[in-house]
């Protein structure tokens, strides 16, 4: 396991970014010329760091199996700066092949950028190896790599209705208790991803009830305007009612 006292520093203030946080969404089209990927497949077994960097980080544009491999084995490359960006690569080629790799890469990096992107990957795999990694992640990480972990796990809804009901308490627990605003927000959002999902029974009633707590109590605006953009989405009436009371009464 990574040892937390060599990054309690990155935990202030959610000050983990990487250079490819600013990744576009998966189906995104960009006019500039991509990487040619038979070269960049070429330069993944580079010895030199910057080459193997440079070309990972190439296939976060490209889509090709063919990477698939060699960035798995860059997930345990000594440079941290290509274990990231191998990270990032595999969250843009998710494969069923570099789920337990990823696992176990979280589990033991001791570095936050590596994990973050990871946590990313990981969701992007819509597995239902990721639910535990992922739920871990949201409890005992740090800030950054929470936050991340907590948006991950809204794609636990694509997978079925049994992950869904798996990753809800965690997220309701962090919505709770976490003592930072924008991973509670990002909790926010995903239990009402999933409660999209979910037929109306106890675990939807538990999250909906999580959801007007935050809206009612949490002591961040940010917060509560994330809980009540989740219920408006989500359309649950017992929760529209709420939002109708509280904002008749100016009680926000």
């Amino acid at each position: 396991m990574y040892d937390k006292d060599d990054l309690s520093v990155l935990d202030a203030e959610l000050e983990l970014e990487s250079p490819l946080d600013d990744l576009d969404p998966l189906d995104t089209e960009t006019e500039e010329p991509k990487p040619d990927p038979d070269t960049m497949l070429l330069l993944l077994q580079a010895p030199q760091n910057q080459q193997r960097m440079l070309a990972a980080r190439a296939f976060c544009e490209l889509e090709d199996t063919r990477a698939i491999p060699y960035l798995i084995g860059l997930l345990t490359d000594a440079c941290p700066l290509v274990r990231v960006s191998a990270a990032y690569a595999l969250g843009r080629n998710p494969s069923p092949s570099a789920v337990d790799p990823l696992i176990d890469q979280l589990s033991r990096d001791w570095n936050g950028y590596v994990r973050k992107g990871i946590v990313w990957a990981l969701g992007n795999c819509r597995d239902r190896r990721t639910l535990e990694p992922l739920t871990a992640a949201l409890k005992t990480d740090i800030s950054a790599v929470r936050l991340w972990a907590a948006s991950a796990l809204a794609q636990m809804a694509t997978i079925s209705y049994e992950v869904t009901i798996a990753a809800m308490p965690r997220l309701i627990e962090a919505l709770r208790q976490d003592p930072i605003d924008a991973v509670r927000s990002n909790c926010a959002w995903s239990i009402g991803e999933l409660c999209r999902e979910l037929p109306s029974n106890v675990v939807y009633a538990t999250a909906i009830d999580a959801l007007i707590e935050a809206f009612a109590e949490d002591e961040e605006l940010g917060v509560r305007e994330d809980a009540k953009l989740s219920m408006l989405k989500v359309g649950d009436p017992r929760g529209l009612q709420v939002i109708e009371e509280i904002e008749q009464d100016g009680l926000l």
